[in-house]
């Protein structure tokens, strides 16, 4: 029987396993090699610059996997990021303090998630077709609120603290490790993560056993606007400059390190740990090539190469991993005959069945 924990679930050892042991080991290599042979890449300075390229996509990422392992998915969330820093720039532009321009990007992060929520978990629309519309949609709010103007100037003591350093290590980099751990007891220790688990392997069953899914849903979509929205106050207070197309692009990052962590596509499969790997590798992968003097055109090659390689790997591994596992065992021995009955003994006289009595002509006859 196969080991297992004092609650019944399989040790990390055991969970830690295949995909995302792959994608760790990966990232690891990756490190290892960019700091031997990019210039630069090794360097505290460059740690800063790392962890500040990182934090929009894993703060994402940590909500759209728990987004993505219910079967849903949400495309909208850079627009989301977007149109919060739009709305940070305008409301400064307008003379508000910052510490009421922050709490107000983060509730219109949480109604823009709501929208979604709304759509796909009470008209019951598919999140896909959902996401893709307000991902224009928010896009097109971003440019009516602020257009092409670029607002900057913002507080040098907000701007300090979210790109400065402390004892050597950047600001972001233990709020973002205290996060990360969180969505991870969260998904892998409590009944919320394994309702989540179950609505991803099947709609009707997590009904059957209880589970609101609707309701759940909902939550996870504002969870993931109000996180996009923090991710646009981070990004503007990093380049200290508002813009209404702040992020473009981003979704397809997010997506290819969720999928890339291990986190199936059609739900029910994923790990904390490996999402946050697979984030990892693609912002240091993304950094290396910038310090290699690669153009953002090829950066974003490399994202879509990467969305598809996340895509195509896992399922590529689930289906080959049975077919060496059978190979190693050997092909299935015949079954054994099964063994003779014994004969009866001398002199008596073998059973009979109500079947192979026939009735006779007189009993058959009517009287």
């Amino acid at each position: 029987m196969a080991e297992r924990t004092a609650e019944g679930r399989p040790p990390v050892r055991r969970r830690l396993a295949g995909w995302d042991r792959a994608v760790i080991a990966l990232l690891v290599l990756f490190l290892v090699v960019a700091a031997l042979t990019v210039d630069g890449f090794g360097t505290g300075r460059n740690l800063s610059f790392l962890v500040l390229d990182l934090a929009p996509i894993l703060l994402i990422a940590l909500p759209m996997t728990l987004v993505v392992i219910t079967g849903e998915i949400d495309l909208s969330v850079a627009s989301t990021l977007g149109l919060s820093s739009a709305a940070m720039g305008a409301m400064w532009q307008g003379g508000l303090p910052i510490e009421t321009i922050i709490p107000l990007c983060l509730l219109l992060g949480l109604v823009l998630g709501a929208v979604n929520g709304l759509f796909v978990t009470v008209f019951g629309l598919p999140s896909l077709a959902v996401t893709i519309g307000t991902l224009a949609l928010y896009r097109g709010l971003a440019l009516v609120v602020l257009g092409d103007a670029a607002v900057a100037q913002f507080p040098s003591a907000y701007t300090d603290l979210v790109t400065g350093r402390t004892l050597g290590l950047p600001n972001l980099l233990l709020p973002l490790l205290v996060l990360a751990v969180a969505f991870a007891v969260v998904l892998h220790a409590t009944p919320l993560g394994r309702s989540l688990f179950t609505m991803g392997a099947g709609v009707d069953a997590a009904r059957f056993a209880g589970i609101r899914v609707a309701r759940t849903k909902f939550w996870l979509y504002v969870l993931t606007g109000g996180i996009s929205a923090l991710a646009g106050v981070l990004w503007t207070l990093r380049y200290a400059s508002a813009r209404a197309d702040n992020g473009a692009g981003l979704e397809l990052a997010v997506v290819a390190a969720v999928l890339l962590g291990g986190v199936s596509i059609f739900g029910g499969r994923g790990t904390l740990w490996g999402v946050a790997a697979g984030a990892t590798l693609l912002a240091a992968l993304q950094n290396a090539l910038r310090l290699a003097d690669v153009s953002t055109e090829a950066l974003t090659v490399v994202t879509g190469l990467l969305l598809i390689a996340s895509v195509i790997a896992p399922n590529a591994a689930g289906a080959i991993r049975p077919a060496l596992a059978r190979r190693r065992s050997g092909p299935t021995p015949p079954a054994a005959d099964p063994p003779p009955a014994d004969p009866p003994p001398a002199g008596s006289t073998p059973p009979t069945t109500s079947a192979s009595v026939a009735p006779s002509p007189s009993s058959a006859r009517p009287s």
